[in-house]
């Protein structure tokens, strides 16, 4: 006799929500120390640090008032780091000499080689992406209970490659089919204790979040026929590349173009589209997680997510111009300190260096407090942008998700813990951040 399967009431008097309690000022200084610990080690406390920060935010996350917990171990990144630096230098050495070898002996040119090698690596970015979620996943715990997903990152890497293949042959039309189905292929290997995760919904579903991105695309295409064909700014009808060229090269030495030109304050629309289409691709990527966190269910669990799009669009614009403010007033911080220190003959290209001009400092120290000041600009970009984009966001996103059907976790049991030899490696060589 089977055991019967089991059922859930539909629906709660009262859902579960998630509080985030974490304060800013508490991460701007954990980001600064853990930061500057990165510098002075040459890099290798960053281990330590992701790690720090994701234990930090994971705390501050609380479905229901119980903390998410993050037991991820630093060694397990360096160590995997190591392998996966071992294991791609191994195969990407290979398949560059193959590919030279080949591009020289058959095309007679380096430039397929090229080509060839940047496409080799290609598939391993997305074995890495996968590869570094399941391993969040794995040392991602709530209640006690672990998170996990199944091995699959090859199956992710080729379809990755044929939906990015049909979204480029669609000229982008087919966007959102790509981003469903690869959500999906991921959700439905996604588990929490015992209870899998299924993705459902439909992919047409996510062109409402993309009509920001499609409009402003169509506001740039029609500008483009209203300058060129329908009013062209350009009078003339001899128009060729080097007539275009030399007016241009007149009008910037202050002459007289060589073709009439009217109405030049219509240059605006290019400026406006692509304000709208950064604004259109954030839209697009978090209005696109909501719909589909709305369709993501287990058995007797499920998800409600209000996330709001031009919310996120503020957090990354006010973010991203303080972070990058002061990147730049670093930056110009740093020339000036170099001028100084190094003397303005070290600032010169080809000429001899004389170090230590105005304060007649050695030449070993002033390079030492040049490398020390730069290191320390880029520091302080990644601490205030932890601190204004990455912390508001996650606040935004774990404060209007909230799960209106609990049942489930009643009869949730314990996953066996997933052993993860190489931690993120792939996505720590390959650049991808890995990121929190």
């Amino acid at each position: 006799m089977t055991d019967a399967p089991l059922t859930f009431p539909t629906s709660e008097p009262e859902g579960l929500p998630v509080q985030f309690v974490g304060k800013r000022g508490a991460l701007f200084w954990l980001a600064l120390k853990t930061g500057f610990l990165t510098v002075i080690t040459l890099g290798i406390y960053r281990f330590w640090m992701k790690t720090r920060l994701r234990r930090w935010f994971w705390s501050a996350i609380r479905p229901g008032g119980h903390p998410m917990e993050y037991v991820g171990n630093p060694w397990e990144k360096l160590l995997g780091f190591f392998i996966a630096v071992v294991v791609l230098t191994f195969y990407i050495g290979i398949i560059n000499l193959v590919v030279m070898f080949v591009s020289f002996s058959v095309f007679s040119t380096p430039a397929v080689g090229y080509l060839a090698s940047v496409a080799g690596v290609v598939p391993l970015w997305f074995y890495a992406r996968y590869r570094a979620r399941r391993y969040v996943l794995a040392r991602t715990r709530w209640r006690g209970v672990r998170f996990g997903l199944e091995k699959g990152a090859w199956g992710y890497a080729w379809r990755a490659l044929a939906h990015w293949a049909v979204t480029i042959l669609s000229l982008g039309l087919l966007w959102p089919r790509m981003t469903f189905w690869l959500e999906k292929y991921v959700t439905d290997r996604t588990y929490f204790g015992s209870a899998r995760l299924h993705q459902d919904g439909r992919w047409t579903m996510l062109y409402g979040a993309a009509i920001p991105l499609l409009v402003s695309i169509l506001f740039l295409a029609v500008g483009v026929v209203w300058l060129l064909w329908w009013d062209p700014m350009v009078v003339s009808s001899d128009i060729t590349v080097e007539g275009v060229t030399r007016s241009f090269e007149e009008m910037m030495d202050g002459g007289a173009p060589a073709f009439p030109v009217v109405g030049l304050e219509r240059l605006i629309i290019f400026p406006l589209g692509i304000m709208g289409l950064l604004y259109g691709a954030i839209h697009y990527r978090f209005a696109s997680k909501r719909l589909m966190a709305n369709h993501k269910t287990a058995e007797g669990i499920a998800l409600q997510s209000r996330l709001s799009g031009p919310r996120v669009a503020s957090i990354y614009v006010l973010g991203s111009f303080i972070a990058y403010l002061a990147l730049l007033a670093g930056i110009v911080g740093l020339v000036v300190f170099a001028f100084v220190t190094l003397g303005p003959e070290a600032m010169m290209a080809g000429s001899r260096f004389d170090f230590g001009t105005e304060f007649d400092i050695p030449r070993g120290i002033a390079l030492a407090l040049v490398a020390v000041f730069y290191l320390s600009v880029f520091l302080m970009w990644n601490v205030l942008y932890s601190t204004f984009v990455t912390y508001p966001l996650m606040r935004h996103m774990a404060k209007t998700l909230s799960l209106p059907q609990r049942y489930g976790l009643q009869v949730i049991s314990q996953r066996d813990r997933d052993e993860f030899t190489e931690a993120e490696g792939f996505a720590e060589a390959l650049d991808l951040g890995a990121a929190i």
